[in-house]
């Protein structure tokens, strides 16, 4: 009888809840995509320059020339997500074309440019870019809809920081499995510069991403539909133009930008594999027996943490738990620059290592798995955050236009993160180093320098940006249910027959909203 009444009163405050398996299943689409993404981003320079022997700094700042094609590719992509309305839903297709794109692309990029002959070196080059571009396209057409898609999964302030464990979930399937299994294939499949060992990642990346789409296609078919498309029965036409005024006005949109592009640069540099292989290969010694390790490490120190962030979040919103938790990560960041500082080649006292413990291993193991634990836990909090963003701009302007605004968060998450291969090819070349290192690079002079920047001072930067921003974002969990029973009321009146400047000049506030459509 409760439950009957509690179902009641949120139909009637328009509150749209997902079912338990909507909400684990969606976010697979999430791991979908970063399947590629970690592929792309830690792997594709040593296939380039390891496989195809083309230079170096061409192989890692093309990641960031494809992040600017994106800056082209997301505005009309997210455009596309709004205008369509078929009868597959407005982000199904969307799905399933961007995966199908990526396998071919994938194919093209990794397979298709060895059958050139090296004395063609400068199609080797063109044909790198425009299937790699191709690749960008498809990305963006599936990432897009992880962001955009929340805003009709579910409107309930207590459901969405849920989102952010199981799209931790989906990641860890694919992401995670591809960080799990690449050291160990490397060191059977002669390093990541080998063509065996793409030969063995490509196939299996398309064959996980394809599952992972099908299961978030599931997860949200019966969310994709109009009805759960912002407050108007009718979508209207939103002209490119219009998108400027919409991000110069959602002053939110901008503030999260800010922060999440700063969560991802320091997630993107401080598990970069080249640095990781400098970290635990050249300098601790010993790669093969601390890189799974403390991956492991982590992993456990978060579990904990994802269960904080979320209680967190349904208890003081979500801006709340990535402030609290970020600042964690940043003070326990300060504790691994000081022992990396400490770090004495050839000094077992000030080296780390899990085969014979020390003092400097516990310390390390406490402060990084504390801080990982505490920033991977909030790394992808801002992706449910943008469909904050996107209710607000419903509120604000009556605009349902998720596509863009999950858009133009990722057009700025995707350049800034890709920053991070640019960044890592630009310190390794600095230090003299030709090859990106791989595990069994030995230690030159410089890496000690190079290490301390990108392993714990960027990401500290990042993690200020990302506190700096949060500062005036003012989308609380208080001031989010505010915004819902204000959207809620007028989504009863527009589908009565009230217009949507009618309903929106009658209901402007919270105050003026009816007591059955407030949210408890």
């Amino acid at each position: 009888m409760s439950n009957q009444k509690e179902k009641t009163t949120a139909q009637a405050a328009g509150m749209n809840r997902a079912k338990p398996y909507q909400l684990v299943l969606f976010p697979m689409n999430n791991g979908a995509t970063n399947v590629y993404y970690i592929l792309t981003m830690n792997f594709i320079a040593y296939y380039a320059n390891g496989v195809l022997g083309l230079a170096l700094m061409f192989a890692t700042t093309m990641v960031t020339v494809m992040r600017l094609f994106d800056a082209v590719t997301d505005p009309i992509i997210g455009a596309l997500i709004d205008r369509t309305n078929s009868k597959f839903g407005k982000f199904r297709p969307y799905m399933v074309i961007g995966n199908v794109i990526m396998i071919v692309s994938s194919i093209l990029l990794y397979f298709g440019t060895r059958i050139i002959a090296p004395d063609m070196q400068w199609l080797r080059y063109a044909c790198f870019v425009l299937f790699y571009a191709l690749y960008v396209i498809g990305y963006t057409f599936q990432t897009a809809c992880t962001r955009s898609g929340q805003t009709c999964l579910t409107n309930d302030p207590k459901q969405r920081p849920m989102f952010t464990i199981f799209n931790t979930i989906a990641s860890l399937i694919g992401m995670g499995l591809v960080q799990f299994l690449a050291p160990i294939l490397g060191d059977r499949l002669g390093g990541y510069n080998s063509a065996n060992f793409f030969d063995f990642m490509i196939p299996l990346a398309i064959v996980v991403s394809a599952v992972l789409t099908l299961l978030a296609v599931i997860g949200i078919w019966e969310k994709d539909r109009p009805e759960f498309f912002g407050v108007g029965n009718k979508q209207e036409k939103v002209k490119l133009k219009e998108y400027v005024a919409i991000l110069k006005a959602n002053k939110e949109l901008q503030r999260l930008m800010v922060a999440g592009a700063g969560c991802k640069l320091a997630f993107s540099i401080a598990t970069n594999m080249t640095v990781l292989c400098m970290l635990y290969g050249a300098m601790m010694g010993d790669y093969g027996g601390l890189y799974l390790p403390m991956m492991i490490v982590g992993y456990i120190f978060s579990v904990p943490f994802f269960l904080l962030t979320v209680k967190t979040s349904q208890k003081h919103g979500q801006k709340a738990s990535l402030v609290r938790y970020t600042m964690l990560a940043l003070v326990m960041y300060i504790g691994v620059l000081v022992l990396l500082l400490l770090w004495n080649q050839g000094v077992p006292a000030f080296n780390l290592s899990l085969r014979s413990i020390n003092v400097y291993t516990v310390l390390f193991v406490l402060f990084f798995g504390i801080g990982y634990g505490a920033y991977y836990a909030t790394a992808d909090m801002p992706i449910p955050m943008v469909a904050d963003c996107s209710d607000y701009e419903t509120y604000r302007s009556g605009q349902y236009v998720p596509g863009i605004m999950g858009t133009l968060f990722s057009l700025v998450d995707k350049l800034v993160s890709s920053l991070g291969s640019t960044i890592v090819g630009a310190a390794v070349a600095m230090i003299g180093i030709q090859t990106l290192p791989d595990s069994k690079t030995p230690y030159s002079s410089g890496m000690h320098g190079v290490v301390l920047i990108l392993f714990c001072i960027v990401p500290m930067i990042a993690w200020l940006a990302t506190l700096w921003a949060m500062k005036g974002y003012t989308l609380t969990g208080a001031r989010m249910k505010e915004i819902q029973a204000v959207n809620a009321v007028r989504k009863h009146a527009v589908s009565e027959g009230m217009s949507l400047e009618e309903a929106m000049e009658k209901w402007k506030t919270y105050e003026d909203v009816p007591e059955e459509f407030r949210q408890e």
